[in-house]
């Protein structure tokens, strides 16, 4: 049988220019185990995503902080914290990055995402002085504000738990930082060729493909082997 997959989204299930590739809709419809959808995004994201991919909805939103398993909803994350952070950034001169009309933060529950134009060292420095609860989690597409206690790793677990499947049975795939707690769990995991180093320090595979086209080899791979 093929294994319950773990995948990230932006960076692995997407192309180059961002877009969610078309490969995601003829491969993961019908992949006969679990599908897990764990992102940096707002939970809105992946819930949508697996409605029209099929699937149950099985997510990982905002790094961990809110875990949606088997008709579930549990918020893991504290966004009190991570607002703090990011208000002392804005009265330090710190810019957010996304206008007036912020969708990316609109629906986040747990933590803050800043754009990638925003002053990183400042909001770093902010970060470190609110003291150890709070973290900056660079995904490559945002600055994440978070708190240290949630991550992908631990929510990985928590739907484990709750579908009975041990973390160590899942392959996971995945670009950035916040996939390298992911991938402390799975038992094999996949870094795509446009990963940073955190992640691909974090994988026991680095794979030559970037982007969806890494995602869909190991998904080839792992279909031969089911094959065998």
């Amino acid at each position: 049988m093929v294994p319950p997959l773990v995948l990230d989204i932006d960076g692995t299930l997407t192309t180059a220019s961002g877009r969610i590739d078309a490969r995601a809709f003829e491969l993961l419809p019908d992949w006969d185990a679990p599908v897990v959808l764990a992102t940096g995004k707002a939970f809105p994201y992946p819930v949508a995503l697996s409605h029209f991919l099929g699937r149950a909805e099985t997510v990982i939103a905002e790094n961990g902080g809110v875990v949606h398993v088997d008709g579930e909803t549990t918020v893991l994350g504290d966004s009190e914290a991570p607002r703090a952070v990011v208000e002392a950034f804005r009265e330090r001169g710190g810019d957010p990055g996304w206008g007036a009309r912020d969708t990316v933060n609109r629906w986040r529950e747990t933590e803050v995402a800043l754009s990638l134009d925003a002053d990183e060292p400042l909001l770093r420095e902010v970060a470190a002085a609110a003291g150890g609860d709070v973290e900056v989690v660079d995904t490559g597409y945002a600055y994440h504000v978070k708190a240290t206690g949630v991550s992908k790793g631990i929510g990985l677990e928590r739907v484990g738990d709750a579908l009975g499947i041990d973390p160590d049975e899942f392959v996971a795939v995945g670009d950035s930082e916040n996939d390298a707690s992911t991938f402390a769990v799975a038992g094999e995991s996949y870094a795509v060729a446009n990963a940073d180093g955190a992640a691909r320090n974090a994988a026991d595979v680095v794979l030559e493909d970037s982007y969806m086209d890494g995602t869909a080899g190991v998904l080839a791979e792992l279909r031969a082997r089911d094959g065998e």
